[in-house]
């Protein structure tokens, strides 16, 4: 249980509510930054053994070394990249995310995405909002969705949601992963690059982290062709964003849609203008629902953790 050498910390923007239930129900300490970050560290550090983050804040190795007692980083997000998972268990930190509760909502972006990126809504919307339709006539034609090819590149749980869905639209599904899943209706692909290859429209969804840093790079980007279609809600760093740029820019792929970036909240400038193109803020995750459950699943970890020491969803 919580005690006075028993301390909570907040780590850099949190959901308002969240923030607000750590400060009110669980005393928790917030890490100032600036100048009084230091002095903060000098005070509290020896009291902290579970600090509270989102996927915006790192958690590096040097940020544990101030943390002597630590013992738990509870993360709201399913994606954990920004947490150095290795020296936290070198450390014997435990650390946990939220995963299944947004699976969902993520899968609902990566076809609305899908969808908007080929057919170019948003830029139709706009292209009328600007009075052109009634001055050029009407808008080009677009891509046709039921019945592509897409390949699905990490068919986890939010993978295998957004198959359920493009299975709908008569869209054949392949998948590339670390390992075959035995029984998966979908066909296997053993490269990204042969995935690539193999389909019209790639949809990102592994996990993010050193292991698939680039993991899509101008090798599968050049596979995947001047009408493929790239498709994003993982994490930026799975992407050679500048490879990716670079393709979009010189007409080597035909569009993509992106929820995640390589350097949030920074976006290329050169994607900006490009109609091809649909760029989202990271919302995958952001419903009402979603980020309420989120928060559940947030509080499980910590309490559990406060009372056992063990955690709900650890990611190891």
């Amino acid at each position: 249980m919580l005690t006075s050498e028993n301390h909570v910390l907040q780590i850099g923007p949190l959901k308002p509510s969240l923030a607000e239930t750590l400060r009110t129900d669980y005393h928790a300490y917030a890490l100032p930054n600036g100048d009084q970050r230091e002095a903060f560290l000098a005070e509290h550090a020896a009291e902290v053994t579970a600090i509270v983050v989102s996927g915006v804040t790192r958690v590096d190795p040097d940020l544990m070394a101030a943390l002597p007692n630590l013992k738990a980083v509870v993360n709201f997000g399913v994606g954990y990249d920004n947490i150095d998972v290795e020296a936290a268990t070198a450390r014997g930190i435990g650390v946990s995310n939220t995963p299944d509760v947004l699976d969902d909502c993520v899968a609902d972006t990566a076809v609305g995405l899908l969808i908007d990126t080929m057919r170019q809504f948003s830029a139709a919307d706009r292209y009328l909002r600007a009075g052109r339709w009634a001055a050029e006539g009407n808008y080009p034609l677009t891509q046709h969705v039921s019945g592509s090819s897409v390949g699905i590149l990490g068919l986890g749980r939010i993978g295998g949601a957004i198959a359920t869905r493009l299975s709908a639209f008569g869209c054949a599904i392949s998948y590339h992963n670390r390992r075959q899943i035995p029984g998966s209706p979908y066909t296997y692909v053993d490269s990204p690059v042969g995935l690539a290859r193999l389909v019209r429209v790639l949809v990102v969804a592994a996990a993010g982290g050193s292991g698939t840093r680039h993991l899509v790079n101008r090798e599968v980007l050049d596979a995947l062709g001047a009408d493929g279609y790239l498709i994003n809600i993982a994490r930026g760093s799975v992407i050679d964003q500048d490879a990716l740029v670079e393709a979009l820019t010189h007409g080597r792929l035909a569009g993509a849609g992106l929820d995640v970036f390589a350097d949030e909240p920074n976006v290329p400038a050169a994607l900006k203008p490009l109609d091809n193109v649909v760029l989202l803020p990271h919302v995958g995750s952001g419903t009402v629902e979603t980020r309420a459950a989120m928060e559940a699943l947030v509080l499980a970890n910590l309490d559990k953790f406060l009372q056992s020491g063990e955690l709900v969803t650890p990611v190891r």
